[in-house]
């Protein structure tokens, strides 16, 4: 599945156009890599997501087309997520 239809559909973001231009302005990562809204995600990927001043890290536990809202959390596991602004302020 195309990287900015999953974190639609896995619910991370609410618009597959966002997610879109997120990886057209190189947001997102999948395994330390920069990736296009077209990449191909698999499990056991770890995808990096940096949005407004949040960063989350999850690791993709299955790519498959999930129609309801309680199975799309099913999808991934958050391995983390930071406030950018916090560590800035912190040094």
């Amino acid at each position: 599945m195309r990287i900015d239809k999953y974190l639609k559909t896995a619910r991370i973001l609410k618009r597959r156009t966002i997610s879109k231009e997120l990886a057209l302005n190189q947001r997102i990562e999948i395994n330390g890599r920069i990736v296009k809204p077209s990449h191909e995600v698999y499990a056991g990927d770890i995808v990096t997501i940096t949005f407004g001043n949040r960063q989350m890290k999850i690791r993709v536990l299955s790519s498959a087309d999930v129609k309801r809202k309680k199975d799309a959390a099913d999808m991934y596991e958050v391995i983390s997520e930071s406030n950018l602004n916090s560590e800035n302020e912190a040094g």
